[in-house]
């Protein structure tokens, strides 16, 4: 009987400790799960805060980019602006320059054509001294030039510029070798001739059938005649290298000896 208690005994007792142990188990399992939420949630908040932290890295890296940029683009307008600067400073002093030029201009108008009256004066005692190729042409020139003056659909620059032109023909015409046509006064009769001019050294003449040759002296404004053999080949190649029709070449022909002063 007593052996029987005791084995009841001893089983209550280890139904007991094995409760107990199931009891410690159970809690110690709560208790890692408990810890391992803990940790997985503080894993994921360290990957949260290291996104985070990815992120504001990531703005701020693209916001110093655009600073740089910024900055590049603002060095580049103060240089621009600083030339700019100086482009409308030196037009505020042309501005001044031409308000300046245009206070002037009634006074510049009022010379201009008293000297552009001289000019033409002058002009036209130097034709009628001059050698006297294309006289008329020249002549023509110069009326055409007193007919603008009184003209007053043309402006003063205008006039003053065709005077200049004029001057500047003149000047060409002792660079220049020509040929042309007309005619003259030779032993009485109106003879067809080709005239050859050099520049302002020689002035000549031959008859169309080239029988006939002279030359311009200058210093008696007169024809003098030449030597049918000495000189009507040379002014017939004259004739012809003026016209282009033969190559240039040197010519024998007549020019005024200079005068000692």
């Amino acid at each position: 009987m007593t052996m029987h208690r005791l084995k009841k005994v001893v089983i209550a007792a280890l139904v007991a400790a094995g409760t107990l142990s199931g009891a410690a188990v159970a809690v110690q399992a709560n208790t890692l799960d408990s810890v391992l939420k803990v940790g997985e949630s503080k894993n994921k908040a360290a990957r949260e805060s290291q996104l985070k932290v990815d992120r504001l890295a990531d703005e701020t890296r693209d916001l110093l980019t655009d600073y740089k940029t910024v900055t590049k683009q603002i060095d580049g307008l103060k240089v621009y602006n600083a030339r700019l600067q100086r482009q409308i400073d030196n037009q505020v002093i042309r501005i001044g320059e031409i308000d300046t030029a245009i206070d002037q201009v009634t006074v510049i108008s009022r010379q201009i054509t008293p000297l552009a009256i001289r000019m033409i004066d002058g002009l036209e005692t130097f034709v009628e001294l001059d050698v006297p190729f294309h006289l008329e042409e020249r002549m023509e020139r110069i009326a055409f030039l007193r007919a603008n003056l009184d003209r007053s659909d043309v402006s003063i620059a205008e006039k003053f510029r065709q005077v200049l032109e004029a001057y500047k023909i003149e000047n060409e015409y002792g660079r220049k070798i020509d040929a042309y046509k007309g005619s003259i006064e030779i032993e009485g009769v109106e003879r067809d001739v080709n005239f050859l001019r050099v520049g302002r050294i020689s002035f000549l003449y031959q008859t169309t059938d080239t029988e006939m040759s002279g030359a311009w002296d200058q210093a008696s404004r007169s024809w003098v005649p030449l030597s049918r053999g000495e000189y009507r080949n040379a002014i017939m190649k004259g004739l012809r290298i003026a016209r282009k029709e033969a190559s240039i070449d040197l010519m024998n022909l007549p020019v005024a000896a200079p005068e000692a002063n």
